[in-house]
């Protein structure tokens, strides 16, 4: 590998994610395809176009050569990856977001920091996989011996899964957020900056204490979600009910109606 190799690594790992709006995958997975009618907006992509604008907003001299290489490294584990498999060095795409098995550093960074963030312990120590992989036929491969290290990545990431990012205070408090983010839309046109890095930039979760700041009356519904928040007087949980990923297309959105429902059925049997 070379100088420009390694540049391009470095810049990938740092810019990988900066396409992601206020509440990363809140904002894309929950408020974009509510406001734009199933959007397929996505933060990789994204990235691609606040990488450009920074490149060119600050004159920053890079080779063309060097651009595309980083760009190609953030999307390399999307579909809208090109042909990385025919690249030369093939194992430089996979450090960033590896689209062959997972493995990649961003994950050895968000469940580190995360774990800590949150007060829990994390025996995933990604050292000792940064100390003995080797590139063996193009790949990046690790000792046998490390199968455990590797089990304790993948076993730390679903037990975030389940004891944080879906907790059920920490969905109610996600589509608050939500709710207000869309009743606010209309007045602060919060969904039009996406096509705009230059206005894009700009929004970050300093959203909600704009909305909170702000008394027009438009903004009152999302002002009122807010301050819930805030009291914690969240959305109640109702139910929860696990379908298999193969099946999701059968199964309609949840509707308010549905849930209540769900609760008159609850309370008529119990």
């Amino acid at each position: 590998i070379d100088n420009i190799d390694i540049q391009a690594v470095k810049l990938a790992g740092l810019l990988h994610d900066v396409g992601h709006g206020p509440f990363s995958h809140l904002f894309e997975r929950e408020f974009l395809p509510r406001v734009l009618n199933g959007s397929k907006w996505s933060h990789e992509d994204m990235s691609l176009k606040m990488i450009e604008h920074i490149v060119d907003e600050h004159n920053i001299d890079i080779k063309p050569e060097s651009l595309k290489k980083v760009k190609e490294m953030v999307v390399a584990s999307t579909e809208n990856a090109s042909s990385v498999s025919s690249k030369e060095k093939r194992f430089l795409y996979d450090i960033v977001a590896n689209g062959r098995n997972g493995i990649d550093v961003d994950k050895f960074d968000y469940i580190v920091r995360d774990s800590r963030a949150c007060a829990l312990g994390c025996n995933f120590e990604f050292q000792r996989l940064l100390e003995t992989m080797r590139v063996i036929d193009d790949e990046i491969c690790y000792r046998a011996k490390e199968y455990l290290t590797i089990h304790k990545l993948f076993l730390s990431r679903a037990d975030l899964h389940r004891t944080v990012y879906m907790h059920a205070k920490v969905k109610a408090i996600e589509l608050m957020f939500v709710d207000a983010l869309i009743k606010a839309n209309g007045c602060l046109e919060i969904s039009s900056k996406i096509d705009d890095p230059a206005e894009y930039w700009k929004l970050d979760d300093s959203i909600l204490k704009t909305i909170e700041m702000d008394s027009r009356q438009e903004l009152q519904e999302s002002r009122d979600l807010i301050r819930r928040i805030r009291r914690r007087d969240l959305y109640q949980f109702c139910n929860e009910f696990t379908v298999p990923e193969d099946k999701l297309e059968h199964f309609k959105k949840v509707t308010p109606q549905d849930i209540v429902c769900s609760q008159v059925l609850q309370n008529l049997f119990c």
